[in-house]
C-alpha cells in the first residue's frame, strides 16, 4: 500500500532524529514519575509533528496523550521513558519512547488518508508506579480500538509471558534497647523480618511453578548495639493471573503476619495497584507478526526469550485490545535489567529495532483502518 510505503519513508528518514532522541534518554535516566526532561522530549517530537498534547493525565505532571487525526478507527501507541534506580535504561525504555514517536511521525503522514485518529501516551512510572493503571483510571484509553506497544528484549518474542503483579510495603515496629545490657527489654524487628523471610523460603514448596515472590531489605536498623525497633522491606508476588495473585498475596501475608507473631512486633503491609496479566489479543497479534515478518523478524524459539515479566500494560490489554511484543537487540546474554543490557540499548541492533519496531506498529495500525476484516474485529472487540 501506498499508504505503508508513506509510513516506512518517514520513519527511515527521521531516524538520526530517532536516535539522537533514543541516545539523549539513555545518557539522562530519570526514575518513575520523575520523568519532567524525557516525557517532554517525546511530547515536543510529537508536538512538532502536529499532535495536540494534554499533560497532566490522571493527576500525573509527566503523563501525556498526544492526539491526532479523526479517523473512525483509534488507535494508541503506549510510550515510557522511566529507568531503574542504578542500572538506567536497563529495560531499554528509551527504545520504547523512540519506538512510539516514530510509529507517531510515520502516523501522522497517513492517518487522514487511512481514517486513523491516533494517539500516542506518554506513561510514567511503568517500573513500579503503575502509570498506566492511573491514566486507565482517568479515562485516558476510552474511545481506544487498540493499544500498541513494543519492548525490548534479547530476541524477538510475539506473545511473551506477561504475569500479574502486586508490590508490598512491609514494616515492622518493636522496641529498642541496648543489646547488651537489656536485650530483654526489646522488640527486635529485625527478627520480624528474619522469621517472615525463613517463612516465606518455605512457603515456596507450595506455589506454583508461575508464581514469584521476591523483595529486597529496604531498612535494618540504626545500629548494631540497639535492638532494632523499626525494619522495611519491598516485597513483590506475581502469578499468571489477577486471581490467582490474590491466592499468592494471602499465603504471603500470613508470612509476614508470622514474623509479628514470634517476636511481639507489629506489622503493616501496604500494598500498591496489582498489575495485571497481559490479554494478547489475537487478531492485532496476527497483524504485527505479518508485518514484522516483512521487516525480516523472525519469532521462532530461541534461547535468551524472556520467560515471564510483568507490566502495566497488562491492565490496559484488560480494557482495550492490545498487543506487546518484544523486539530483540541481540543481547544475549545480557538481559533486561542487567547493566550490560543497559549498554545494548544504544547499539546499532537496538537503532535496528527502533526502526522495525516503529514501521511495524505503524503498518499494524494503517491495517486496523485500512483491512476490512481486520478493522471490522478491532472495532468489535473494542465496543
Amino acid at each position: 500500500m501506498d499508504e505503508k510505503e508513506a509510513a516506512r519513508r518517514r520513519i527511515e528518514d527521521g531516524r538520526d532524529a530517532l536516535f539522537a532522541l533514543s541516545r539523549e534518554l539513555h545518557a539522562n535516566p530519570e526514575l518513575r514519575f520523575e520523568e519532567v526532561r524525557s516525557s517532554a522530549r517525546v511530547a515536543d517530537a510529537l508536538a512538532e509533528v502536529g499532535y495536540g498534547v494534554e499533560w497532566g493525565i490522571g493527576g500525573l505532571p509527566t503523563a501525556f496523550v498526544a492526539r491526532l487525526g479523526s479517523g473512525p478507527v483509534h488507535v494508541g501507541i503506549c510510550a515510557e521513558y522511566d529507568a531503574l534506580p542504578f542500572v538506567g535504561h536497563a529495560c531499554g525504555h528509551n527504545l520504547i519512547a523512540a519506538m512510539a514517536v516514530g510509529a507517531g511521525l510515520a502516523l501522522a503522514q497517513v492517518a487522514d488518508d487511512v481514517g486513523l485518529t491516533v494517539s500516542v501516551f506518554g506513561t510514567p512510572a511503568e517500573e513500579g508506579g503503575g502509570g498506566k493503571i492511573t491514566m486507565l483510571e482517568a479515562g485516558a484509553f476510552e474511545g481506544v480500538h487498540a493499544a500498541l506497544m513494543v519492548h525490548p528484549g534479547p530476541v524477538d518474542d510475539l506473545e511473551p509471558p506477561v504475569l500479574a503483579a502486586q508490590t508490598y510495603e512491609i514494616r515492622y515496629e518493636g522496641r529498642e534497647a541496648h543489646a547488651a545490657a537489656y536485650p530483654e527489654l526489646g522488640i527486635n524487628a529485625a527478627d520480624a523480618l528474619v522469621v517472615a523471610q525463613t517463612a516465606i523460603g518455605l512457603l515456596r514448596q507450595h506455589l506454583r511453578p508461575t508464581d514469584r515472590v521476591h523483595g529486597i531489605v529496604t531498612k535494618g536498623g540504626d545500629a548494631p548495639n540497639i535492638v532494632p525497633a523499626h525494619t522495611a522491606a519491598s516485597y513483590m508476588a506475581r502469578a499468571e493471573t489477577v486471581e490467582q495473585l490474590e491466592e499468592t498475596r494471602a499465603k504471603l501475608a500470613r508470612c509476614f503476619e508470622a514474623g509479628a507473631i514470634a517476636t511481639g512486633a507489629s506489622v503493616s503491609i501496604e500494598a500498591r495497584p496489582p498489575y495485571a496479566h497481559m490479554r494478547h489479543d489475537p487478531v492485532l497479534v496476527a497483524a504485527y507478526k505479518r508485518n514484522a515478518d516483512q521487516l525480516g523478524r523472525s519469532f521462532a524459539p530461541r534461547e535468551g526469550r524472556l520467560r515471564s515479566f510483568s507490566t502495566d500494560m497488562g491492565n490496559v490489554s484488560l480494557e482495550v485490545p492490545s498487543i506487546h511484543p518484544i523486539i530483540g537487540i541481540d543481547s544475549f546474554p545480557a538481559v533486561n535489567h542487567q547493566p550490560e543490557f543497559t549498554a545494548h540499548c544504544v547499539s546499532a541492533s537496538a537503532d535496528a529495532a527502533i526502526l522495525d519496531a516503529a514501521i511495524a506498529m505503524a503498518w499494524t495500525a494503517i491495517d486496523a483502518a485500512a483491512d476490512d476484516e481486520l478493522r471490522s474485529a478491532v472495532a468489535r472487540q473494542g465496543d
